[in-house]
């Protein structure tokens, strides 16, 4: 099932359609892309029915398929080609088994904690093998909330809220930076452009990778002078000690079954004297674990984020300093905010067009979507399950963010002592 190919004729052009499997770390396999558009029905049909028959196909780990469509006729003199995204890296049949095996990690569905830190490898990448797609979809490809101020429209807002983090660390050209659980690269091309600073992006998901680098093939700019990415677990980074001039995460190390641990390792790969700085997810002093409605909300924000737990905003600083850093500064950015956080996905501002995807008529259109593409076999069974899932952890996020328990933008700024 490695490599396939057809050739389907249509009314208005023969396609030709190839699937094939290469590694997602090598940036060769994956090439610049140009967009055709056909309105004829029966092209799109036929690239549907390739594309799910494509996607079924593939079964080993750590590889993805690309998708290759050439279009020709007579009125053509250059074939176009274009990569589909893929909806997950997991086959068809192994959709549903991991929604099970990564609900019940959760309390919503029994689990417990303990159990997910001991298994926060699988949880993860479980999590974002099923979400990465649909964040794609409703996000973009940085996948963080942000401080927006008014007037500011939300990508404006994203990007700033990355350049924030460029300026603290005061990244120059030639600097060596890490980024941590870099997701599909949106932060770090934004950082690396910006600032100039070469960023090596660390994941240990290898379908996020392999979005990463298409993306970084997308942009027109040649990234690999500036950027890389290696796929390993942060609590184990592969790097020598005093790697880095400096390291940034954003919303990742929420992910570590241990965070003083994870925190020792960012210390570890970073030099004396340099800083580390980043945005946790937390929650507040508001929040109450006695109280039964807070557990609740904190319960549907760890299943529908990948989360073993929450960690609070003090814990968050006594974790710092116990992994050895000083603390520079730390806000949490929410409090100075014009714009709520929890805006972009809050399904009942009906006013918002830049994400109309995350409004209840948006969702409406989302699932019935969803549900169409699963009944054709264009997305495998159980993305639907996916999809409400996010909602729901949309929904927590929400009324985490109204209550004031919950904050996705606790800011830090840490350096590691010039001795250590």
């Amino acid at each position: 099932p490695a490599n396939l190919n057809w050739v389907i004729t249509s009314k208005c052009h023969t396609v030709t359609v190839s699937c094939t499997a290469a590694r997602v770390y090598n940036p060769t396999a994956l090439s610049p892309t140009g967009r055709v558009c056909c309105s004829n029905i029966y092209c799109f049909a036929a690239i549907c029915v390739c594309a799910s028959v494509c996607f079924v196909s593939e079964e080993q780990e750590g590889r993805t398929v690309y998708l290759h469509i050439h279009f020709s006729n007579s009125k053509m003199t250059t074939p176009a080609t274009f990569i589909t995204p893929q909806i997950t890296s997991r086959s068809a049949e192994r959709v549903a088994e991991d929604i099970d095996k990564y609900e019940k990690y959760h309390t919503t569905h029994g689990g417990d904690v303990e159990a997910r830190k001991a298994q926060y490898a699988d949880m993860v990448n479980k999590y974002y093998d099923l979400a990465t797609s649909f964040y794609e979809y409703g996000w973009g490809t940085s996948f963080h909330f942000a401080h927006r101020l008014k007037h500011e429209t939300h990508m404006e807002s994203i990007r700033r809220h990355e350049h924030y983090l460029a300026l603290r660390l005061g990244l120059q050209p030639g600097d060596k930076c890490l980024d941590v659980g870099c997701g599909i690269g949106g932060p770090l091309r934004e950082i690396a452009l910006f600032s100039g600073a070469h960023v090596t992006g660390l994941n240990n998901n290898a379908y996020q990778i392999s979005r990463a680098l298409h993306h970084n093939s997308r942009t027109g700019r040649n990234l690999d002078k500036i950027s890389r990415f290696v796929k390993a677990d942060f609590m184990n980074m592969p790097f020598e000690s005093g790697s880095f001039d400096a390291v940034y995460q954003i919303d990742a190390t929420c992910h570590a079954p241990d965070q003083v641990g994870c925190y020792k390792e960012i210390l570890r790969v970073l030099k004396p004297g340099q800083y580390f700085a980043g945005y946790e997810w937390c929650a507040t002093d508001l929040y109450d674990p006695t109280n039964l409605n807070h557990k609740s909300i904190m319960a549907e924000i760890e299943l529908g984020n990948g989360l073993p737990d929450v960690r609070t905003t003090k814990q968050t600083l006594e974790a710092l300093k116990a992994a050895g850093f000083e603390l520079v500064d730390s806000a949490d950015l929410s409090l100075s905010a014009d714009i709520a956080w929890w805006d972009p996905v809050d399904p009942d501002n009906w006013t918002r067009l830049q994400n109309f995807r995350t409004t209840k008529l948006g969702r409406y259109a989302t699932h019935h979507l969803v549900k169409l593409l699963e009944r054709f076999g264009v997305a495998p069974k159980g993305s639907l399950e996916v999809a409400s899932m996010l909602e729901r952890a949309a929904d927590g996020l929400v009324a985490g963010g109204k209550m004031g328990l919950f904050t996705p933008l606790f800011f830090f700024l840490v350096r590691k002592p010039a001795s250590a």
